[in-house]
């Protein structure tokens, strides 16, 4: 009986966290429960999400990226710079810090796959590293429309209309409207659920995981594989770098340290999520969502914000209490 119940709640404890959870906000707030705090609760999420894809992927290689949160940061003021200081037109505002955030993943992938340094202490290294050159190339300021610079002068450009759409917009249909934002995180969470799960790209990531030797003599480039892992990895916290600047409408330093806590753990409860017991992209949106709605139900109750990572630890351990219990017993069986 009591094995069964551990089962129950490693399949779908997650979920029945959140109902509990959304239950007892609506009940104590009144506006809680509302098409347009849902909204606000997706949106709010869709930068994490996107985060949280990254480390998915890292995770699932048997590895891990510290330094997702650096690179949500450095894309962030490299977005704001390109269209605030230099005035550069949208494709290229979208396109450079996209390839910035490859580049990072590439960087990672040298010192962990070429150089052999294992995956915590290169991502750590690189994380520094980082959060380095972009308080170095901003000065310590954050970036915003016409902003007057140490000499006196000001900033020639601004954030366009259009750049602002991508964070801020909405999508119509009829009289029923969809955050920008949230569409995109449902399709990049859509996306990489099929690529993890449909193809074989995806099979061998989760091969290279489960068993880097087997998988090699198995003919799987595990190097190659592994490189891709990281480069996701960059390019997913890269975009959730352009998510943050569109929707403040400024490039703020240290725009991603908070995500990378909130982004780990939303991965690690997902591993619960359907009794997965391993990195999944469908579990790793439902912990995107737990947290969100315990940010946002904290927040209307008035609780202090430090109050926040209180609740949200105690999610945490208690997700991975159980599902790591429930593994090792299975194993043990």
């Amino acid at each position: 009986m009591k094995d069964k119940l551990l089962l129950f709640l490693f399949r779908y404890g997650a979920i029945i966290v959140i109902i509990g959870v959304i239950t007892f906000f609506t009940i104590r707030l009144d506006y809680f429960f509302t098409g347009s705090n849902i909204a606000d609760i997706l949106r709010s999420i869709s930068i994490v999400t996107f985060v949280a894809i990254g480390v998915t992927f890292s995770l699932i290689v048997d590895g891990f990226d510290l330094s997702v949160g650096s690179t949500v940061s450095l894309t962030t003021v490299v977005t704001a710079a390109m269209m605030i200081w230099y005035e550069m037109p949208l494709a290229v505002v979208i396109f450079v810090p996209i390839i910035t955030g490859a580049a990072i993943g590439l960087l990672n992938a040298l010192f962990i796959v070429k150089f052999r340094i294992p995956d915590l202490l290169a991502t750590l290294a690189v994380m520094y590293i980082i959060a380095g050159i972009h308080k170095t190339y901003t000065k310590g300021y954050s970036i915003y429309n016409h902003m007057q610079f140490q000499d006196g002068t000001k900033a020639p450009g601004r954030m366009s209309d259009a750049f602002l759409t991508i964070g801020q917009g909405e999508f119509y249909i009829g009289s029923f409207s969809i955050p920008i934002p949230v569409l995109l995180m449902i399709a990049a969470v859509v996306a990489a659920h099929v690529l993890l799960s449909y193809t074989r790209f995806g099979r061998q990531m989760y091969m290279t995981g489960g068993n880097e030797e087997a998988a090699r003599l198995s003919g799987i480039r595990v190097k190659h594989i592994r490189t891709w892992a990281y480069v996701l990895s960059g390019i997913c916290a890269s975009i959730g770098g352009i998510l943050y600047a569109s929707r403040v409408g400024t490039g703020q330093i240290d725009a991603g340290a908070p995500l990378l806590m909130e982004a780990v753990a939303a991965v690690f409860v997902g591993f619960s999520v359907f009794g997965a017991g391993k990195p999944n992209i469908l579990g790793t949106f439902v912990g995107s969502v737990l947290i969100g709605v315990l940010v946002n139900g904290l927040t209307m109750m008035n609780l202090q914000y430090y109050t926040h990572d209180i609740v949200k630890g105690t999610v945490l351990i208690l997700a991975l209490a159980v599902t790591f219990y429930v593994v090792q017993r299975s194993r043990r069986a």
